[in-house]
């Protein structure tokens, strides 16, 4: 396996490549292989990019019927058929059975661009900076979305420019069982002395995945909705990770009931692995001047008409979401016996999640390392997260088939067990 030249000429800010040092060359669905014909079980999915699967062949005729047609591919934000042919399928697929009503943003295409975008949206149509995050919470490394970015790791890394902006709070069950954290932020509000400046908005991911698989409870975010209303304060829901069908919904917050004023998407949005993301708004909150937030590769019209098809195959009814809710809980069901077989060696451990988007803590980033390590010899491609790195995290793409969920669920068991043996 030639990697002489990748090591060389890539710059060591590289992750993925450390931690599964092979040269991939195809993917199909939840395989991947290696150019040595080697075929790996992906539990990681582009972390959470590829929901429907690599390759998937039904976007992918999408894409090639749009390519041979001579559609636009880069247009700015001019007007397309393909942006049009989103838009429509997003309001009559997502939208409106869910009684929702939002204006869309296309910024650049990344969650972090969505983030961006939220955020300085949010203090435009309010008037106010501050933007109150959480504890644990990943929504960025641009400059605006690493304010409001928990881990130390990447805060660190600005050069000495401090972060700005963003006032963080303790995310639900932060402080242990029996506390409810969102007390501390009406407090806050109601104290004239709390030094928590007035927030144009609060950003929230309804489960954190960089941050551990820490899932906030239903009431809780309901509870928050009703702090933010109360307040005059604006809700962003952060569902870059969390969205596109992972949790077992389309939008995560759809558990909960709540509705946000703000959400922004990105990863799975288009349904491809192409880069495409977006900000949903309350139509009263469109403040932004013509070009007032721009970028080059905003609205990518290759996923726009990859992330249309999507939605028009997997969300015209509720039959994909109950596949992925099933799939959810026999992920749950083994990652408890494992966090079990664990918690028997005197590892103190805990399966955790909402769908498909599951982990197990194993309290050590070193011990999370060893069972991932052990996992990819094995033929499973799975990371880690948590602000320790130590909890196993499973993204399988929603599309996977139960024999390889199985199988590689079964690995993941096995590398465990051989790993602390």
């Amino acid at each position: 396996m030639q990697t002489q030249t990748l090591e060389r000429m890539e710059s060591d800010v590289r992750t993925y490549s450390r931690s599964f040092p092979v040269v991939f060359t195809k993917a199909q669905n939840a395989r991947l292989t290696d150019e040595d014909g080697r075929e790996y079980i992906d539990f990681l999915a582009g972390a959470g990019t590829l929901n429907y699967g690599h390759n998937n062949p039904h976007i992918k005729q999408a894409l090639v019927d749009y390519l041979a047609s001579d559609g636009i591919v880069h247009g700015l934000d001019f007007w397309t058929a393909a942006k049009r042919d989103y838009l429509e399928t997003l309001e009559e697929v997502i939208l409106k059975p869910r009684g929702l009503e939002y204006k869309v943003h296309f910024p650049g295409p990344t969650g972090t661009n969505a983030v961006e975008a939220a955020i300085r949206l949010a203090r435009v149509a309010k008037g106010r900076h501050n933007i109150v995050t959480f504890t644990n919470g990943f929504h960025g490394v641009t400059m605006g979305a690493l304010a409001t970015t928990g881990n130390r790791k990447f805060r660190e890394a600005t050069g000495g420019i401090p972060t700005q902006g963003a006032s963080f709070l303790p995310f639900d069950g932060y402080l242990g069982e029996g506390t409810d954290t969102l007390d501390y932020f009406e407090k806050l509000l109601g104290d004239q002395s709390g030094g928590l400046d007035v927030p144009a908005a609060v950003i929230v991911e309804t489960v954190q995945g960089e941050g551990g698989i820490n899932v906030s409870g239903l009431e809780w975010l309901k509870r928050l909705e009703g702090i933010c209303r109360a307040h005059d304060i604006l809700l962003i829901v952060d569902d870059i990770q969390a969205g596109c069908g992972r949790t077992g919904k389309f939008f995560s917050f759809e558990h909960a009931g709540v509705t946000p004023d703000i959400v922004t998407n990105s990863k799975s949005l288009s349904g491809f692995g192409l880069p495409f993301a977006h900000v949903l708004m309350r139509p009263e909150l469109d403040k932004w001047k013509p070009g007032q937030y721009n970028g080059t590769f905003r609205g990518f019209n290759l996923a726009f008409t990859t992330a249309a098809a999507t939605l028009r195959k997997y969300w015209s009814d509720d039959s994909f979401e109950r596949d992925v809710q099933r799939k959810g809980r026999v992920v749950a069901d083994r990652f408890q016996k494992i966090a079990a077989w664990l918690s028997e060696q005197g590892i103190e451990a805990s399966e955790r999640g909402r769908g498909l988007m599951r982990g197990i803590d194993v309290g050590s980033g070193d011990i999370a390392d060893k069972i991932t390590a052990k996992a990819f010899e094995n033929g499973l491609v799975i990371e880690t997260s948590g602000q320790d790195g130590e909890v196993v995290k499973c993204l399988c793409p929603l599309t996977i088939t139960d024999e390889d969920l199985l199988e590689g669920l079964d690995i993941l068991e096995a590398s465990a067990k051989q790993a602390l043996s």
